[in-house]
């Protein structure tokens, strides 16, 4: 789609956006950045919980883990005040049973530990693959529109660091959470069992925690969320660079470029420092509050013992509970900010899936189609208000050849994209021997039709699977005869591999000539009963064009051909040239016909036949 953006460039739509990356090189919309309205954070992460459901057993499993652990952690301390309680009276036979008991129970729990740092990775991993799978499954699906209006960048962010970002905080946070809120719910109990009022006055710093915890939640929350943001901002601008480094370097715009990153990386920069501050402080700050648990406890424990309210085997007890009691908190506020990451992460993934699928409907399945294709008072605009194709119609019969001419923006390679259906139109009909579009299986429509683009797309694969990418049913001997009409099985055989050669880099290592060969053979090997070419043979010199020409001539026998082409010397034997001007047709007639009215197919051939360029 990145060579249809270009070419109707002031037709195709764009977002007004929050943050303008002017890359030189980069085409069409996805330059730019769409202000995004995030989902509130106890909703996405009722939404994260889900995941967890289809992973039962495993959350049984873990939940098992924790409850020992929580129990071994619980009772541990009460050993020890037994132990130190006996000590302090002389008496020392229970003394080895004790021990032995605490030593039992510290070794469980050190088992347990391992085994919820295992189960919990485990988990994450599942959960955090069916996500992925769900995000890759929705972006293949969506409507093109969508990804013509976002950056490739920003998507590919989505996939990659917010998925790693939920993965992370999932494994280093689930056990602690489930283990944190088990531990602090027994802590209490065995505090209260032992001193209801020492265990109230602990207590007292929970009401700290919380404000604190409150406080420093809020401000965090969106400087976490404005970095995702930025951080698919960054990766949008390098993956634009990288795009057209070539023109970069061609037009000296490295320092433009380095600017613009810089700019954007600042202000990366400078949301991290804050976002990482206001996440650093929750540790420290529980800390503070924990000591002034402890001063607490020693103070009035102290009180109660000289009283004989409690004995001092039970003061080292509530020492060890109140660490306790604070540790599980201490881990979830240093986990904070991790876990605004992961949810600001998880926003933006469930942006994604919460857009609107293509429409695929029909169930027209095209059988013994022959490729009439006829256009009836087509209305189409990429924004509402500003019409790209006024009733726009057009008959092309079955095996005929009809050529699109008009200058940039005209509206020729909208008539392409609402072929295919990545748009719908506004009004009007669109319809193949008779049958809406509409109607028509989406997917049996588009295995019907070949389309060659002006920007070549191969794959990093053989080949031979490049080739059989247009129909992967297609036997060796149709696919050879379908590079032989391409006029690329010479260029095939001399590769090092033949066939199973790997193209890396998506065909980097080719010129673009002949990876414009490979992608014309694939269309020959998908055998469509409609044909479109976007300017497919621009890439290529005169004596391969020519080959190509001729090999198309067979090509084109009994199929219906769409060609959209800026050198008029490619269409001059069609049986149709369609000439646009602003989404209209101004002309219609063969290359002798237009040329005998002298209008704006006369133009532009002149135009061209004196050298200058359209």
């Amino acid at each position: 789609m990145n060579s249809q953006n270009q070419k109707e460039k002031d037709t195709v739509p764009y977002t007004p956006p929050k943050v303008e990356m002017r890359v030189p090189g980069q085409r069409g919309p996805n330059r730019m950045m769409e202000k995004e309205k995030p989902i509130e954070g106890k909703k996405t992460l009722m939404r994260l919980i889900r995941y967890f459901q289809e992973e039962k057993n495993m959350v049984c499993l873990l939940l098992g883990v924790v409850v020992v652990l929580v129990i071994c952690s619980v009772y541990a301390p009460k050993f020890q005040s037994n132990a130190i309680d006996r000590i302090a009276v002389g008496e020392f036979s229970m003394l080895p049973r004790i021990l032995g008991a605490m030593l039992i129970l510290y070794g469980i729990q050190g088992v347990c530990t391992l085994l919820q740092g295992l189960v919990s990775a485990r988990l994450s991993q599942r959960i955090v693959k069916k996500m992925r799978e769900d995000l890759f499954e929705k972006i293949v699906n969506l409507p093109v529109r969508y990804l013509d209006n976002h950056p490739h960048g920003d998507i590919m962010s989505r996939m990659t660091n917010d998925v790693e970002n939920i993965s992370n905080t999932v494994a280093q946070s689930i056990g602690s959470l489930v283990s944190g809120v088990l531990t602090v719910i027994g802590t209490v109990a065995m505090m209260v069992y032992l001193c209801w009022k020492l265990a109230i006055l602990s207590c007292v710093t929970v009401i700290f925690t919380v404000l604190a915890t409150k406080y420093l939640s809020a401000k965090m929350r969106s400087f976490f969320r404005s970095r995702q943001l930025l951080l698919g901002q960054l990766n949008g601008t390098v993956e634009e660079m990288v795009t057209g480094y070539k023109t970069v370097v061609a037009y000296t715009h490295q320092d433009q470029v380095i600017e613009e990153f810089e700019k954007t990386s600042d202000e990366l920069t400078r949301v991290g420092i804050i976002a990482e501050i206001f996440g650093g402080s929750m540790g420290p700050v529980m800390n503070v509050i924990n000591n002034i648990g402890f001063v607490i406890i020693a103070a009035f424990g102290g009180y109660f013992a000289i009283h004989g309210q409690i004995s001092v085997g039970i003061i080292s007890a509530f020492i060890v509970y109140a660490k306790q009691f604070g540790r599980p908190i201490n881990e979830i506020a240093q986990l904070y900010g991790q876990i605004q990451t992961a949810v600001a992460g998880a926003e933006r993934v469930f942006a994604v899936m919460d857009e609107e699928v293509e429409d695929k409907s029909g169930t027209h399945k095209m059988e013994d189609t022959k490729g009439v294709i006829s256009f009836r008072h087509v209305d189409f605009s990429y924004i509402p208000g500003k019409q790209v194709l006024y009733d726009f119609d057009l008959d092309v019969y079955a095996g005929h050849k009809v050529a699109l001419v008009g200058a940039t923006g005209s509206g020729k390679t909208t008539v392409v994209n609402l072929l295919m259906r990545f748009y719908d139109i506004d009004s009007g009909e669109i319809l193949i021997d008779g049958t809406n579009i509409k109607d028509i299986d989406c997917g049996v429509l588009r295995q019907n039709t070949a389309i060659v683009l002006q920007d070549t797309v191969l794959f990093s694969d053989t080949v031979r699977n490049n080739l059989k990418y247009g129909r992967a049913d297609a036997t060796d001997e149709e696919m050879e005869r379908a590079a032989k009409m391409s006029n690329c099985h010479s260029m095939i055989q001399h590769m090092e591999e033949g066939y199973d050669t790997v193209l890396t880099q998506a065909g980097q290592n080719l010129s673009q000539g002949q990876r414009q060969l490979l992608a014309i053979g694939r269309a020959f090997v998908a055998d469509p009963k409609i044909l479109i070419l976007d300017e497919a043979t621009s890439s290529v010199d005169t004596r391969t064009e020519k080959r190509i020409q001729d090999a198309m001539v067979n090509l084109m026998k009994d199929r219906t051909s769409v060609i959209i082409a800026h050198r008029l010397s490619t269409i001059q034997d069609a049986d149709y040239i369609v000439v646009m001007d602003q989404g209209r047709i101004v002309e219609t007639g063969n290359h002798e016909e237009l040329l005998a009215q002298k209008g704006r197919y006369y133009e532009l051939y002149m135009t061209q036949f004196a050298g200058n360029a359209t």
